[in-house]
C-alpha cells in the first residue's frame, strides 16, 4: 500500500526524529511512504486565531500538495482533526469541495491508520519502564481516538502502561491559549504531570507533539523524574540502528 505522509510544521521544525520514526513504523507495516517536500502547514494556527481568509490560502495549498489517490497518514491528531472537521468551514461549496471531501476521507492519524485501516499493532518495540497515556483533546474529541494508541502500547515489550487520573483532561497547551493564559496553562500542565507522577510513571506518551512540548517544558523547569514521548518514537524503541 502506498501512503502519503503529512508532517505538520510543528513536528518538522521541533521534532524531526518523530517524522523519521513515523516513516520507519509505516515501512515496517509494509507501506510504501511518499513524501511531498513542498508541503507546509494545514492552516490551523491561522484558523484558530480567526484569520480564516489566510487559513483558506494555506489550506488550498495543502489540498494541492496531496493527490487524493492514497491514504494520508500524519503523526498528529491535532492537524488531522483540523482537516477532517474544520476544512468544512473553509471549503464547502467551493471549487475544491470534492477534492476536499476526498482528502478528508483519506487522512488518518498514525495510530488510527495502523489499527483501523491496516490492522497492525505489533512492531517489535522494546521500552523498559512504566508509562501513562495522555489523551490529547484533538485525538479524543476531534478524531475519536482512544483505544488505538493503548492497543499499540500494550504490545511494547517491557512497557507497563497504567491509567492516570483525569487522562482525558486538557494538558493546558491549546495553541495560543498557553500564551494568552500562561498561569492557567501552567497550572493545567502541573496537574497533568502530577497525575502521571502519582502513578510512578517514567513516561508520558501521546499522539500530539504540541501537548508533549508543553508538558516537557514544565518537567524541565521543575527538574522532575519523568519524560514525554510521542507514540511513533515509542514504536521504534529497541530497534537498534534500523
Amino acid at each position: 500500500m502506498t501512503v502519503e505522509l503529512f508532517i505538520p510544521c510543528f513536528i518538522d521544525q521541533l521534532y524531526p526524529q518523530t517524522a523519521f520514526n513515523t516513516i520507519k513504523v509505516l515501512e515496517k507495516a509494509g507501506c510504501k511512504v511518499v513524501y511531498n517536500a513542498e508541503q507546509t502547514c494545514c492552516g490551523q494556527p491561522a484558523f484558530n486565531a480567526g484569520f480564516w481568509d489566510e487559513a483558506k490560502v494555506v489550506g488550498n495549498k495543502f489540498l494541492t500538495d496531496f493527490s487524493g489517490d492514497n491514504y494520508i497518514v500524519s503523526p498528529s491528531a491535532s492537524c488531522t482533526g483540523m482537516i477532517k472537521n474544520y476544512y468544512n468551514d473553509l471549503f464547502t461549496n467551493t471549487a475544491v469541495h470534492n477534492k476536499c471531501r476526498t482528502i478528508q476521507s483519506n487522512i488518518h492519524e498514525l495510530s488510527d491508520f495502523l489499527i483501523n485501516i491496516i490492522s497492525k499493532d505489533y512492531f517489535g518495540a522494546e521500552l523498559e519502564g512504566r508509562a501513562v497515556y495522555h489523551d490529547s483533546c484533538a485525538g479524543l474529541r476531534e478524531c475519536k481516538i482512544k483505544e488505538e494508541p493503548r492497543q499499540l502500547l500494550s504490545k511494547v515489550h517491557g512497557l507497563d502502561l497504567v491509567e492516570m487520573k483525569d487522562t482525558d483532561i486538557c494538558c493546558g497547551f491549546g495553541g495560543t491559549f498557553a500564551v494568552k493564559f500562561e498561569g492557567i496553562s501552567s497550572a493545567m500542565a502541573q496537574q497533568k504531570v502530577n497525575n502521571a507522577l502519582e502513578m510512578d510513571a517514567e513516561y508520558i506518551i501521546s499522539i500530539d507533539s504540541s501537548c508533549l512540548l508543553h508538558l516537557q517544558a514544565y518537567i524541565d523547569q521543575h527538574k522532575l523524574p519523568i519524560k514525554t514521548m510521542h507514540l511513533a518514537d515509542v514504536l521504534c524503541s529497541g530497534w537498534g540502528n534500523v
